[in-house]
């Protein structure tokens, strides 16, 4: 059943999150405690150090020959695939598809439009994300599209209607932490060679702490209209230990004006 969306919940995610982040600020590693309420302490800024953002399976150094004054800068890095067996199950459609986006890249890819990168690809963007963790809730904040979610621990109930980083639902599998995620949009790619999922998208996440500074991380997609099986990418997240170490805002909103209306802006510089 599906319930009212309640209007007032961006007003609590706001407060909680100056809350938490004054809390993290205080907080020095070695005063870091170990357990929240028993469970394993999840809070920090974390990044995955791989090339999933550009291609989650493997993939050689390639130019970007439409990019060719950039140099060498204009490049795509090799990268070893974080698929687990190596290759994504899509259907013979799907694949076609996949192709397609693969063909329109950059200009198709939702990322160059500043929209938000849904999951699980906000997670090995390569920005970082924070997470904030005390009792109950949790939330995930990304600097990208200045994207967030809450974790529902008790919350269950379905979204109104499918958004672009859908509702995120929250369990404890003893010290690991379980979200599954429901509800996108299907709008959002996967990375930026043009994989995706549909609509119909099930993704759930295993955040597995590995010490004070390493979290194992996997998930696993579930889309039988894209994919003939569920499939899974693994990899570690690595948390940010700097001194000073904070989560800088990227609105990128202004940077795909020229993308989005460039027939409106055409003779303007």
């Amino acid at each position: 059943m599906r319930h009212r969306w309640k209007p007032w919940l961006p007003l609590v995610t706001v407060a909680a999150l100056g809350l938490a982040a004054a809390g993290a600020r205080a907080q020095t590693s070695a005063a870091r405690p170990v357990r929240i309420s028993g469970h394993p302490n999840f809070n920090g800024i974390w990044q995955a150090l791989n090339t999933a953002n550009w291609n989650l399976e493997s993939h050689s150094a390639e130019a970007l020959n439409d990019f060719w004054q950039l140099g060498a800068i204009a490049a795509i890095p090799a990268g070893q695939s974080v698929v687990r067996g190596g290759t994504i199950p899509y259907t013979p459609e799907a694949l076609a598809k996949r192709n397609e986006n693969r063909a329109k890249w950059p200009a198709a890819d939702p990322e160059a439009k500043c929209y938000m990168l849904g999951v699980p690809r906000a997670t090995y963007h390569t920005l970082p994300f924070q997470i904030f963790q005390a009792d109950g809730d949790l939330l995930m904040v990304y600097p990208f599209a200045a994207a967030q979610r809450v974790i529902f621990m008790a919350d269950q109930t379905e979204l109104p209607v499918d958004s672009w980083m859908g509702k995120s639902m929250g369990r404890w599998d003893g010290d690991v932490l379980v979200v599954t995620t429901k509800w996108q949009n299907g709008q959002s790619w996967l990375d930026r060679a043009g994989n995706f999922a549909s609509s119909q998208l099930t993704v759930t996440e295993r955040f597995a702490l590995q010490g004070p500074d390493h979290i194992r991380y996997e998930a696993t997609l579930d889309d039988p209209q894209t994919y003939t099986r569920p499939w899974t990418i693994e990899m570690p997240l690595y948390r940010l230990v700097d001194q000073n170490a904070q989560l800088l805002e990227h609105k990128c909103v202004p940077f795909a004006d020229r993308l989005l209306y460039q027939d409106l802006l055409k003779g303007s510089k």
